[in-house]
This record gives structure tokens, sequence and C-alpha cells, in this order.
């Protein structure tokens, strides 16, 4: 592997000091998915709340199998959250997952027993392949942050729940919330900054989203009406200082445009970080994290 930065027009563009548009944001998620298929659900399926839940079962709790017969995974990715469905509510809930990676779907057309989802490669922005009013319930795990433009997104989800349907979203939660986050988040960032110093001065995706008091402006804007809430939960994972630095840094997409050499200085820095922060017990990881609810009327 040579040791080069990863390069999409995302980067080469950030790197003129000009803004991507939503295309080439679009097309740096689609290589980052490509590369690294199956990330997101690598790092999340280790972290556990309080309660011991992951953050797709939390997600999860928001289906109400006695009413929602129909259920759309937004960005299902790799199929965890499809899965977990699957295992849980009765076979006849029909299932649909949609996710713009191919990559991606293949690794959830492999969990998945043949035929008990209908999986479709397309944009949130233009769910086509889904008709209006015949969606009972529709959960996002940590993809609404990432979409622009959002309001495409949520007017599409507005049209294919049925009323009295539900959306569920899984986003960033406060970076106080959770303990430690904050200083991970700017070490990652500063080994980023060196290579590209203009990342982060764009955000992949809507900003708002990742504002509790935006979040819910977004919502009651798209879904007239209904009800909203925004609920803050923390899922956290431990284990040895060097195996956590991996886990916690591939859950940035920010890791990913790093050079494997940039990025191996980076994973012992964090590892550093992570184990100097060590208390008692343990180095520990945590996020935090948002659970956008909106029922409809």
């Amino acid at each position: 592997m040579t040791d080069v930065p990863l390069r999409t027009d995302w980067t080469d563009t950030l790197a003129r000091g000009a803004a991507p548009d939503a295309e080439a944001l679009r097309a740096h998620l689609r290589t980052i998915h490509h590369d690294h298929a199956g990330f997101t659900e690598s790092c999340a399926m280790r972290c556990h709340d309080a309660e011991g839940r992951t953050s797709y079962a939390w997600l999860a709790e928001a289906v109400e199998p006695d009413r929602h017969r129909v259920l759309l995974d937004l960005a299902c990715g790799s199929g965890p959250l499809l899965h977990l469905c699957h295992a849980t509510f009765p076979a006849e809930m029909r299932l649909i997952g949609v996710d713009m990676s191919p990559d991606e779907l293949a690794l959830a057309r492999a969990r998945l027993p043949v035929g008990r989802a209908q999986l479709t490669e397309a944009q949130a922005q233009r769910l086509d392949a889904i008709g209006d009013g015949s969606v009972d319930v529709a959960l996002c795990h940590w993809a609404l942050t990432l979409m622009d433009p959002l309001a495409p997104v949520l007017e599409e989800v507005a049209r294919v729940l049925a009323p009295g349907g539900r959306f569920a979203a899984l986003v960033d939660g406060p970076a106080e919330a959770a303990p430690g986050y904050a200083a991970v988040h700017d070490l990652i960032y500063g080994h980023v900054q060196a290579e590209l110093p203009a990342y982060g001065t764009v955000d992949l995706g809507d900003p708002r989203v990742r504002s509790s008091a935006d979040l819910v402006e977004l919502a009651r804007a798209a879904f007239p009406g209904a009800s909203v809430r925004v609920e803050t939960g923390v899922v956290a994972m431990s284990g040895p200082a060097e195996t956590l630095a991996q886990e916690a840094a591939g859950f940035f997409y920010a890791a990913f445009v790093l050079a494997p050499a940039a990025r191996l200085r980076m994973l012992a820095d964090l590892a550093g970080l992570l184990s100097d922060r060590a208390v008692a017990g343990p180095p520990t990881f945590a996020m935090p994290i948002n659970r956008l609810v909106v029922d409809l009327a």
C-alpha cells in the first residue's frame, strides 16, 4: 500500500479552499464505504449504554410491532439494524432497506435470510421505489448527519410515512454528554488538519442535525403538526488502549483521509490519550448520541 492520503473530489476541492458540493460529498462517502464497508457497525456494535443497549437497540425501541407492520431502514448500510429487527419483531413485519453504497448493501444481503428484506440502492433524497404512505415506521441510524441536501430527505420520509407513522433517527449528541469525547475528536481532527488544513471548515452533511434545537426545528418544518422529541444518551466501550484507539478512530470519517503512516501516528497518540485518561479499570471511549422521534398526527 502506498503511503498516500485518500483523494476524492471532495478532499481536492477542500484543499483548494473551496466548498465541495453535494455530489462531491456523496462520491466521497461512497469511496469510503467501498474501501471500508461495515466500519460503522464495527464500532457501534461494541458500544453500549448504561442499560447494556447498543445504539441500534435503542433506536429499534422506537418500533411498536403491534401497529408498525412496514419498517424502512434509511441508509441501512451493512444491515445490522435490519438484522436486529428481523430477529426481534414478528416475521410478518415487512422490512425495507435503502442505501446508496452497493458495497454496504452486499453485506446486508449476505446477513439476512433470502427475501426477508427489500434492499434498494438509492439516495435518501429520492425514494422512488417506495410508495406514498406505505411505511409505518422509518428508522435512520447515524446517517442523517451525512445527508446533503437534507430537506428533500425529510420530505421523502414524510411522503412515504402513513398517517400516524413514526420517524426515528440516531444522530450525534452533544459532545459534553460523553466524558472525553471532545478530546478524542480534537486529537483525530488535529492529525487530519495537519495533512488537510481545511478539513472541518465544511461539515459532512447538514450541521443543523448536530444541534438538538435545530434538529427539532427541522423536523417540525418537515412534519407539520407532528410530535417531535430528542433524547440524549451515551454509549461506550472499554478495552486495551491500542485496540480501543483503532475502534474509536474507525467511527470518524476524518480518520480515513489520512495516509497509512499518518494514521499510525494518530492511532499511537490516540492510544496514549485513552490510556492516560483511564483512572480505574481499562481505558474507555464514550460517544454522545441523540435519538430523534417524530410521531405523525
